[in-house]
């Protein structure tokens, strides 16, 4: 990685610093900042998913100071400007294991003299983060709002086998049967954990800045074919209908994937939400710094390697005050069939209310922050009455 010295100013708006926290879990961390001007306010901290940066926060965290909150969002354990993370391909993988993110959310509200914090709010893969901080620590992490990723709840134990005759434990086929398909097919997340994923994000043919360009353009609302609906199961023919930034072709890699899908310059030019000015300072930070700590995040799911230390809290769920915010355009919310369900039924007791907004899709706290605002503004509110 390279030194954060003499980077760059980042283009916030007004009522937003940038600073570093030292000493979190062994890093450096970058942090964006709002209502920082008076003490003792309550705190709300703000998870990024990917591949994105605390940057992405930007259009909602004047609104959660405006209302009287200490917002905190840093850039995570792989990302932007926070250093002391190792971004090699064969590096300590376990040090980005989701228990150790909780590890770092917790520390850094630690560092910054909350012993709790109002709620947690995640996007993405930072949902994640936030939904395992309300089920280990709902002392500190007081609610949840998890947005564009689902919950199911902790790995299950295996149940009822002591008189079973033990077998070892099978794979999943379906990566088998997606590539047996008549247009044979691979799953973005088993990509993503490949050695190749970096290079062919990080020196994509089209340069880094089009490359993000064509993501984000595809995963938003402005992609029309964007039209999600809940899948049947975990089967090849069911994920085939995920667009192919969920379910490549598998001779491309995701470079080349979303190159298809290239908005015209007409397009990013009338682009609101994330103007290209704004999009030069992502395909800064990862041009500087490539996207294997990310990557990192993937590899830890799809090894299983850290499944075992999950099953612990096996059968818990997250009995804190919780919400789920996505756009009604985002396949995030149906990519695991079953989990928006289950999230509902099961791995959340005290759900407030799941909203799906229309005219977003993926981006949803950027296509949509006035809405999100107003959205977990009230949930903050309704959760300090209870």
């Amino acid at each position: 990685m390279n030194p954060t010295t003499a980077l760059p100013d980042i283009p916030l708006p007004p009522g937003i610093r940038s600073r570093f926290v030292e000493g979190i879990n062994g890093l450096r961390m970058h942090v964006l900042e709002a209502g920082y001007e008076t003490r003792g306010r309550p705190c709300v901290l703000l998870l990024h998913g990917f591949p994105e940066l605390a940057y992405s926060w930007r259009k909602v965290m004047p609104a959660l100071a405006g209302a009287g909150y200490h917002v905190i969002a840093p850039d995570q354990r792989g990302y932007g400007r926070t250093t002391g993370w190792d971004g090699d391909y064969d590096g300590d993988l376990a040090s980005f294991r989701l228990l150790n993110l909780v590890r770092d959310a917790l520390g850094l509200v630690s560092a910054f003299g909350h012993r709790s914090v109002d709620a947690v709010i995640g996007h993405d893969f930072g949902s994640s983060v936030a939904a395992w901080c309300a089920l280990v620590r709902p002392d500190v992490f007081r609610s949840v709002a998890l947005m564009s990723a689902p919950f199911a709840g902790p790995p299950p134990l295996p149940f009822k086998t002591s008189d079973a005759t033990p077998r070892p434990k099978p794979g999943d086929p379906v990566h088998r049967e997606l590539a047996a398909l008549p247009r044979p097919r691979k799953h973005y997340q088993w990509y993503y954990s490949t050695r190749e994923a970096n290079a062919d994000l990080h020196r994509p043919p089209q340069g880094v800045h089009d490359f993000l360009r064509a993501y984000y353009h595809h995963k938003s609302a402005d992609w029309k074919d964007n039209k999600p609906h809940p899948l049947k199961g975990w089967t090849a023919s069911e994920l085939a209908k995920l667009p192919t930034y969920y379910v490549m072709d598998i001779a491309k890699n995701m470079a080349e994937t979303v190159a298809e899908e290239m908005p015209s310059a007409d397009a990013i030019a009338g682009n609101m939400w994330l103007p290209d000015s704004e999009l030069s300072f992502y395909s800064a930070e990862y041009t500087r710094t490539g996207f294997q700590g990310g990557l990192q995040w993937y590899r830890c799911g799809t090894s299983g390697a850290f499944t075992p230390e999950l099953e612990t809290f096996s059968g818990r769920t997250i009995d804190v005050p919780s919400c789920f915010i996505s756009g009604m355009q985002d396949w995030g919310t149906y990519q695991r069939p079953g989990v928006f369900e289950a999230m509902q039924k099961s791995a959340c007791t005290r759900m407030t209310g799941c909203h799906l907004l229309d005219g977003s899709g993926h981006w949803v706290q950027q296509e949509q922050p006035e809405e999100v605002s107003r959205l977990l503004i009230a949930f903050l509110r309704a959760g300090a009455k209870s």
